[in-house]
């Protein structure tokens, strides 16, 4: 579906539906790679699959920071929609693009401090050599990574959410295809193992993002080439930054409980942690997709000056991401060892299934939680309210969820339950501050495109072809 700028989406469980089920799809795929990593390294062993699992976790660490700030993309194009200016919207399209080339210029200079370190952390010298190689591929497709999420980002805030789907599904794909290639080696190519997985998703990677880059600037009308203005690149970053900040300093203390808090509890535990956190983030993804349709609502009720919608689209928002997490809690709940079983090569006993099931179980306290923060994070950064949350996020993450963890798990002897309650603690925290900044209305304060555009620039275009949905 397709509406012209300005022609908004109605607030309604029905249109959050439609606009969600294409981003639910994009998103789960994205989780899918990184199962499919998991699973299909898990028969090397134990130590392959902390490998893969660590060193996915530990690029996304990298990754984070500018695809964080890239979200923001779909916040400028959603109210540059509402305001009925695509030609705007299509700018901020560009100005991600260049912070992805800023990322791969990141993830470059990186590559030769790696080895020291990652010497930092209690690894076993299997594991630290398997995070090593995974690294060392995975690295190279940074600004590939970044650079698909800016334009996903900028055709969800159009409304159009199915394009990224189709580039996703092609990713998974191609993803899948290249661990069955790579990881045993098929066809006479050579069985790589680890660094196999992490070949295969910087190929699929790089394969469709070119492809809907290629769609971006083959399409767009008489916008193609837009004149690009540097106060606003500056304005991107302005309220990109916090929000990239914001996953990179949660992504970072999450990276320190697993890497220092866990990694020494020994790989049995630090495998089943990896694969109960690969097993939420799939399972989250629909929430998260959810809480982004949300936002595209959001920003494009702001952008044509209708915040008094904005409250009734975030409280139908949760009604749907905290149903979904409610389902997702009581699989988790019922069944743990039935979920947890794919990481164990199908074998039904043992430690590792032990671990991981209760571990699944203790995850269930957190389900709502989650739907909360994804509901609530989403809404404030379609209106710009980005640094409350990144100083929110810091503040509960480093000066609360880190010490606790590190005192009750590696002082206390509090093992994996502890560290899974701790879990707890931080995202019931955040939901809690969130919801009250919420309803504070801070929110109404902001203008993402307020002095944004020099005299004359902003006026109305004709619909942007390249925002149609693929046939």
């Amino acid at each position: 579906m397709h509406s012209a700028p300005g022609e908004r989406v109605a607030v309604t469980i029905v249109s959050l539906l439609r606009l969600a089920w294409p981003i639910i799809i994009s998103r789960s795929t994205q989780v899918v790679v990184g199962l499919a990593d998991a699973i299909m390294v898990a028969h090397l062993g134990e130590s392959a699959l902390a490998s893969a699992t660590t060193g996915a976790m530990n690029s996304n660490l990298v990754f984070i920071l500018p695809m964080g700030t890239v979200f923001i993309v779909s916040s400028f194009a959603s109210q540059s929609f509402g305001a009925g200016d695509l030609g705007g919207a299509r700018r901020y399209a560009f100005y991600g693009l260049a912070i992805a080339g800023l990322a791969q210029v990141l993830c470059m200079a990186l590559l030769p401090v790696l080895p020291a370190g990652l010497s930092l952390f209690e690894y076993t010298p299997e594991v630290r050599d398997g995070v090593r190689t995974y690294l060392q591929v995975r690295l190279l497709s940074g600004g590939l990574v970044v650079g698909f999420e800016a334009l996903a980002n900028y055709y969800a805030g159009l409304g159009n959410t199915r394009l990224p789907m189709v580039a996703s599904l092609a990713a998974m794909g191609l993803n899948i295809l290249g661990n069955w290639l790579l990881i045993d080696g098929h066809f006479g190519l050579p069985a790589l193992g680890v660094a196999g997985a992490a070949w295969a998703s910087v190929i699929s990677t790089g394969v469709s993002f070119v492809g809907l880059l290629a769609f971006f600037l083959v399409q767009g009308g008489g916008a193609r080439w837009p004149r690009l203005h540097g106060r606003e690149f500056l304005r991107t970053l302005r309220f990109g930054l916090p929000s990239g900040l914001n996953w990179f300093f949660e992504f970072l203390a999450y990276s320190f409980f697993v890497n220092v808090v866990v990694a020494g509890l020994g790989t049995t535990v630090l495998a089943a942690l990896m694969a109960v956190m690969q097993l939420n983030s799939m399972a989250f993804m629909p929430a998260f997709a959810i809480g982004s349709a949300g936002a595209i609502v959001v920003g494009q009720a702001i952008g044509a000056s209708a915040r008094d919608e904005v409250p009734r689209a975030v409280r139908l928002t949760f009604v749907l991401t905290g149903c979904w997490q409610g389902m997702v809690g009581l699989v988790f709940l019922l069944a743990p060892r039935w979920a947890f079983m794919p990481f164990t090569g199908g074998v039904s006993e043992g430690e590792l299934l032990d671990t991981g099931a209760r571990m699944l179980r203790l995850s269930v306290a957190w389900q709502l939680f989650d739907a909360m923060v994804t509901t609530l994070a989403e809404a404030l950064r379609a209106a710009g309210d980005t640094a409350f949350t990144l100083w929110m996020r810091m503040a509960l993450a480093w000066f609360l969820f880190v010490p606790g963890a590190w005192v009750s798990v590696r002082v206390l002897g509090g093992g994996e339950v502890a560290a899974m309650l701790w879990l707890t603690v931080y995202i019931g925290g955040l939901a809690l501050a969130l919801y009250l900044r919420f309803r504070g209305g801070a929110w109404r304060r902001f203008n993402l495109l307020e002095q944004d555009f020099p005299p004359g620039v902003r006026t109305k275009v004709p619909p942007d072809p390249s925002s149609r949905d693929p046939k």
